[in-house]
Order: C-alpha cells, then sequence, then structure tokens
C-alpha cells in the first residue's frame, strides 16, 4: 500500500475515533439534551449516526491536514536571529 494512502486512511480512522469521543461525550453530559432526545426519539439512532459521521467527516479532514502539514521540510534554520551582545556602558550622573 503506497504511504500517502496508508497515512489518509490511518488520520480517517483516526478522526471518526475521535468523533465517536466528542459524541460519546455530548451524549454523557447530555449537552443541550441531546443525550434525551436520542434517547426518545424514534429516529434516534439516524440523528446519533448522522452527528458522529458529520463529526467525523470534519475530524478526519483536520486530522489528515495536520498530518500533511506535519510533513514539510523547513527550508530557513530553526535558530533566532543572532544579535550582538551589547556591553553594558556605566553612565555617571551628574
Amino acid at each position: 500500500m503506497p504511504k500517502l494512502i496508508r497515512l489518509y486512511i490511518v488520520n480517517v480512522v483516526t478522526g471518526f475515533g475521535l468523533a465517536a469521543l466528542l459524541v460519546a461525550a455530548i451524549l454523557w453530559l447530555d449537552v443541550a439534551h441531546l443525550r434525551h432526545l436520542v434517547t426518545t426519539s424514534d429516529q434516534g439512532a439516524m440523528a446519533l449516526f448522522l452527528l458522529w459521521f458529520f463529526h467525523g467527516i470534519v475530524f478526519a479532514g483536520v486530522q489528515f491536514a495536520i498530518a500533511i502539514m506535519n510533513m514539510a521540510e523547513d527550508d530557513e534554520p530553526r535558530r533566532g536571529l543572532r544579535l550582538p551582545v551589547l556591553k553594558r556602558v556605566v553612565v555617571r550622573k551628574d
């Protein structure tokens, strides 16, 4: 399997895993009474799936984008500007 395809699959799985954790936290904390809506509605399973799926798409895209941007090579040195150290001069007050 090519490295780029493997990278993509790993990041998509990671993104959907993070989305599952987020949806679980949303339901556990009962944010905006979503747990009540999901458990009492006859379309609760569909709502839960769509919540997970759309968050998964977003998180997978962000995860993959971060991985691609981290692959970039730096052309510039990592050290900062080296300024000369100034010597202390004692000034007398009159």
